[in-house]
């Protein structure tokens, strides 16, 4: 069963540390267009949940983008946790190409 997560393209010039404060985490979604990536955020409960289900490179989790009416199956490829906090801070998704 995938996971379904719901994202929001990154504002244009948002910094990071700012996004984080306010509760988004930083994402970028690889693979769905070729080289092309994809700045995210996604709410940092959401992030919460999903670490607690999903496995890196193994769980299929099923990424919305509503902004890009844009959704498809993606594993996490990689997961930054902030070495003091032991908070993630960075996630990447890796999409698979349809067909």
């Amino acid at each position: 069963m995938a996971i379904t997560v719901e994202s929001q393209k990154r504002p244009e010039g948002s910094k990071p540390n700012a996004l984080r404060r306010s509760g988004l985490i930083p994402a970028n979604l690889y693979g769905h267009q070729g080289t092309e990536s994809i700045s995210l955020v996604v709410d940092a409960k959401t992030v919460e949940r999903l670490l607690k289900r999903a496995a890196v490179n193994k769980t299929e989790i099923e990424l919305n983008i509503p902004e890009l009416e844009w959704s498809g199956i993606t594993v996490l490829r990689e997961v930054q946790i902030h070495p003091a906090k032991g908070t993630p801070y960075h996630l990447s998704f890796f999409a698979f190409a349809k067909g």
